[in-house]
């Protein structure tokens, strides 16, 4: 080895060209650089995954829970619309209010009523066809006796009536005379909306002049004016006089018993009727 050779100092890093570089080093000159640079990418992915997944969990509540609705504030306000406020200032609507699907409290002027019990019936005429409820049967019987000590004689016509009864009244009578219900309700009850049905009704005829019974004249006979002037004191009172509260026809001929607590109950609402 010459002198030349051994006089010749190691070359400096910065002297060094590339081809002289391991090729291992020259790949990767920062090898701890490329490895975080793989960590960031795969946490990214984690990341779309678990968003992925939890878009997926969210339409899946939806569609089988409904947790989140979809409907707008509009279709929610056409779906349940607000409560109307009554004049009074309280609120109103269907789920509070039992009126708007309960039974109506009258039907073309008439109130509803239950049928009186078999066992408390008993007749005011010698054949038992014409019925009363033993309160009301007692005292007609005292009334119709005070009126032949008069020389009035009753003539009883209808009490009590049984809902098949009143059928055949309404309905039956309406077509053959070709009423329409509004017509036939003003002088007849429909079938559940009679007096008759409680048994504290009677329709009264005058057995001196039997051409004016069931008739507006009837006002006209001895049996009507006595009634007028005395069946208050025997707890009879005219249930349709003229222009009553119920809008139904005047009928002169028909009374009923409000002698105890349970006949009054029964035809309070009547009382109570605005005209």
């Amino acid at each position: 080895m010459d002198n030349a050779s051994l006089s010749r100092k190691p070359p400096q890093a910065s002297e060094l060209v590339a081809d002289e570089i391991p090729e291992a080093v020259r790949d990767h000159p920062y090898p701890e650089a490329g490895q975080s640079q793989s960590k960031k990418k795969g946490l990214i992915w984690k990341l779309l995954g678990l968003a992925a997944l939890a878009c997926g969990v969210s339409i899946w509540l939806h569609l089988n829970f409904n947790l989140f609705p979809a409907t707008s504030q509009a279709e929610q306000t056409q779906q349940n619309p607000a409560p109307v406020s009554s004049a009074s200032g309280s609120v109103a609507s269907p789920a509070t209010n039992p009126k708007a699907t309960a039974t109506p409290d009258n039907l073309l002027g008439h109130l509803p009523y239950a049928e009186a019990p078999a066992k408390d019936l008993v007749g005011v005429t010698p054949d038992g066809n014409v019925t009363l409820r033993t309160s009301a049967a007692a005292k007609y019987q005292e009334m119709a006796n005070a009126a032949a000590a008069s020389g009035i004689y009753f003539a009883p016509i209808s009490g009590f009536r049984s809902l098949e009864d009143q059928q055949h009244v309404f309905f039956d009578v309406k077509a053959e005379r070709r009423q329409n219900a509004s017509k036939r309700a003003e002088v007849s009850a429909p079938p559940g909306y009679s007096e008759h049905h409680t048994g504290y009704a009677i329709d009264i005829g005058d057995g001196s002049a039997p051409e004016n019974n069931l008739s507006p004249s009837f006002e006209n006979t001895q049996a009507f004016k006595w009634l007028e002037a005395n069946a208050v004191a025997f707890s009879f009172e005219m249930s349709f006089p003229k222009n009553n509260r119920q809008g139904v026809s005047y009928e002169p001929w028909h009374w009923r018993f409000v002698g105890d607590k349970q006949s009054l109950e029964t035809f309070y609402k009547a009382h109570s009727m605005k005209k």
